[in-house]
């Protein structure tokens, strides 16, 4: 799979693609390029029914020329900034990066809210991606959706509450497993094998999340 730049010749792939009423992802394919990928170079240049190949070179050209380090532009550290650190952590515990750019995009918003309009272009990424994003950090509990009744649309909205309300969610979900795995155990019967080693297992899971439910409950107040 090709990396790094997009190359003129690619650029003028793209331009033939979107002409074709292609989207993003079949482009993407095309090209064995990530949907993203082509989602931020059309946004950045212009748009689908703007977007001009050779312009979008010369303009990656020139931004490359401009280009420095990060560190020594804006003083900033050589391990980028300390959002891109925080999303370097969560994709290194499981979450998916595009989730994780959306998650901490809000937590270091000013007042925790930004609509779907605003992730897009702040993130540059697709409609799309940002709703797939949402989806997942509302169903995981990281966030929450809210509707503005007066432009009538939606907000999605991080707050201290909400590191809680994922770990409830977590707990449930392996509890959830905890409990299947004793019920397997006790259909295969404790004395064999398999069935002794997913009783212990399910005993080990439900005794540690009870003891993650209770300290969340505990120290649930700090939140507040």
């Amino acid at each position: 799979m090709p990396g790094g730049r997009l190359t003129q010749q690619e650029r003028q792939r793209i331009a033939a693609g979107l002409a074709d009423g292609l989207s993003y992802a079949e482009i993407g394919r095309r090209l064995e390029r990530p949907t993203s990928t082509i989602s931020r170079e059309v946004s950045r240049n212009g748009g689908p029914g703007r977007y001009r190949p050779q312009q979008a070179h010369l303009a990656t050209v020139r931004r490359a020329r401009r280009g420095t380090p990060v560190a020594s532009r804006e003083g900033r550290p050589p391990g980028g900034t300390t959002e891109d650190r925080i999303v370097a952590l969560a994709v290194a515990s499981g979450m998916p990066r595009t989730m994780a750019r959306v998650h901490v995009d809000l937590l270091m918003s000013e007042d925790g809210r930004r609509t779907a309009a605003e992730l897009v272009r702040r993130l540059e990424v697709s409609p799309a991606s940002v709703s797939v994003a949402v989806n997942y950090l509302v169903r995981h509990g990281y966030a929450r959706r809210e509707r503005d009744p007066r432009r009538r649309r939606d907000v999605y909205v991080v707050d201290d509450e909400a590191w809680y309300h994922s770990i409830a969610i977590s707990a449930r979900q392996t509890l959830a497993s905890a409990r299947a795995a004793t019920e397997a155990a006790g259909t295969l019967g404790p004395g064999s094998p398999v069935g002794r080693r997913l009783l212990r297992a399910g005993t080990f899971l439900e005794r540690v999340v009870e003891d993650m439910k209770e300290s969340a409950d505990r120290w649930r107040t700090l939140l507040t």
